[in-house]
């Protein structure tokens, strides 16, 4: 049995696409041994330049599992007709595409799929700073804001799969910003995702310097959501990633708005030292997505 195993870390702006040496599931994430990235454009262009990565273009021999994260709305349940495919995405070209099948048909390999924060939070679990927690979650903040919950140690997905960036959230006093999301307008997503960011200011958020109002008006808007994630769902720690979520300076200024937020309400957060470690930084950084997508293909092998 071959010890290379692939995983796809499958976004809305690229496809991250590698190929680690690893036979199982270990107390150390596998090693990455090829890797390359694929801009997102059409289904049928994208998902074969993936499949030929694995093909034998890398030159690393043959997988024998692929475990794929990826952007939504996707179906995971099991037994569904559709598992495996893309949804209602806003995405041009990629509602309904499905995804898992279309590996499992052209690589001959088992497949395990899930969203890409489950299996960015699937990683922080088991090699990160969620090593040893029960309750979390991973929130991640770039193209989309989407979020993976651990309850009692296991992923949740439930009829869908948590859709945690498309929450209402009160309005900053004085935000007459109207949102960018194409379903809700001013969900939070849409009040404070790359795009919302980039709409409001007129300017990419990579753009932005340190010392920009965006920064604490996507601090504000980001703590009011994490108020009701920890109210409704009392998690140990919440995670912080993607590519405005992993922005220096960001998750310390949530975690004490945050404290602003609750109000002293939840006692185990009033200590602002406590505070600041319940608004975690992913320990495998942008890394998250793909490690957990192998971890994904090695849970197949269990």
């Amino acid at each position: 049995m071959s010890s290379r195993i692939g995983a796809i870390e499958a976004g809305g702006t690229k496809f991250v696409c590698g190929i680690f040496d690893a036979d199982e599931l270990s107390l150390e994430p596998p090693l990455l041994i090829s890797s390359t990235k694929i801009p997102t454009t059409t289904p049928a262009e994208t998902l074969e330049l993936a499949a030929a990565f694995f093909d034998g273009a890398s030159g690393t021999g043959p997988i024998s599992a692929l475990g794929i994260g990826c952007f939504g709305p996707v179906d995971l349940r099991e037994g569904s007709p559709s598992w495996g495919s893309i949804t209602s995405t806003p995405k041009p070209g990629w509602r309904n595409t499905d995804i898992a099948g279309f590996f499992r048909s052209r690589l001959k390999v088992p497949v395990a799929f899930d969203t890409d924060v489950d299996a960015a939070a699937f990683g922080e679990y088991l090699w990160g700073v969620a090593k040893g927690l029960e309750d979390f979650v991973y929130m991640t903040v770039g193209t989309g804001i989407g979020g993976g919950i651990f309850s009692g140690g296991s992923l949740v997905h439930g009829m869908l799969h948590p859709e945690m960036g498309h929450i209402k959230v009160a309005r900053v006093e004085g935000d007459a910003f109207v949102g960018s999301c194409p379903y809700h307008r001013d969900c939070l997503e849409g009040m404070a995702a790359g795009p919302a960011i980039a709409a409001r200011w007129g300017a990419k958020a990579e753009t932005l310097d340190a010392g920009h109002e965006a920064w604490e008006l996507e601090a504000r808007y980001l703590a009011r959501a994490f108020a009701a994630y920890a109210l409704v769902l009392s998690p140990e720690r919440i995670i912080l990633g993607g590519g405005v979520g992993l922005r220096p300076g960001l998750a310390e200024r949530v975690a004490v708005l945050l404290g602003e937020e609750l109000g002293g309400y939840i006692e185990e957060l009033r200590a602002s030292e406590r505070l600041s470690s319940y608004v975690a930084r992913p320990a495998l950084g942008g890394e998250a997505g793909l490690l957990g997508s192998a971890a994904l293909a090695l849970r197949l092998k269990k």
